[in-house]
């Protein structure tokens, strides 16, 4: 499965080429220009990682990524920057990114930090989730099994429950689930989430979600 990665950089050129490099090893990328429309991108589509350059135009790299944790989102993120000072450094850290690269580069040194964060990250992520004695659930083909028997759900219901699964005991607000289950040209809807949970109650168990009034849902592991 060919991991998705957002790029964010500003030089056509050097994007082009970084896209090129990642995408002949396997790997799927979006680019960005500028901070806002990263941003947009992270709210239309989960990625893998994200590649953020500092400095580039309406919102800087760091902006995007404070406002990317600001809602709860903990994708892996690397900053691609020129700036060389230790403040630079501590903020890049501060606003919640996993590694930093300094331009100029080796495509091969990215590439190499890309593949080390994503290792750790999938190796602490089971594939197999064991939601009770006789559920399980695969966060990769997406693949819901009671009793052994696959379970159909619709593709929102899935999302949505691999969601609870990649963030058990955790408050989910509303539109941290709609940035997630809903695509980015589609209406969210409240009736169709309450309907989305009705039905995963039915196969997991009222008491495996716990609605909170107002505030969201919360998946008890």
């Amino acid at each position: 499965m060919e991991r998705q990665l957002l790029l964010l950089e500003d030089d056509i050129t050097l994007s082009d080429t970084i896209i090129e490099y990642f995408e002949e090893n396997n790997f799927e990328v979006d680019s960005a220009y500028d901070g806002e429309e990263a941003l947009s991108k992270v709210y239309e589509k989960s990625y893998d990682l994200l590649l953020l350059d500092v400095n580039v135009p309406l919102l800087n790299g760091f902006e995007v990524l404070q406002e990317i944790r600001k809602n709860q989102n903990k994708t892996p993120a690397i900053f691609i920057t020129s700036l060389n000072s230790m403040q630079s450094l501590e903020e890049g850290f501060d606003s919640g990114c996993d590694d930093y690269i300094r331009k100029p580069f080796e495509l091969k040194e990215i590439f190499l930090r890309v593949k080390t964060i994503l290792k750790r990250e999938y190796s602490n992520k089971e594939e197999i989730i064991k939601i009770d004695d006789n559920i399980v659930f695969n966060m990769s083909s997406f693949l819901l099994k009671k009793d052994d028997e696959v379970v159909t759900l619709n593709k929102k219901e899935l999302k949505l429950l691999k969601l609870f699964l990649l963030n058990p005991n955790e408050l989910l607000d509303h539109e941290r689930i709609f940035n997630y289950v809903w695509d980015y040209e589609e209406e969210p809807s409240d009736s169709s989430l309450r309907t989305y949970i009705k039905n995963l109650r039915k196969i997991i168990g009222k008491d495996k979600i716990v609605s909170l009034k107002r505030l969201g849902y919360r998946f008890n592991s």
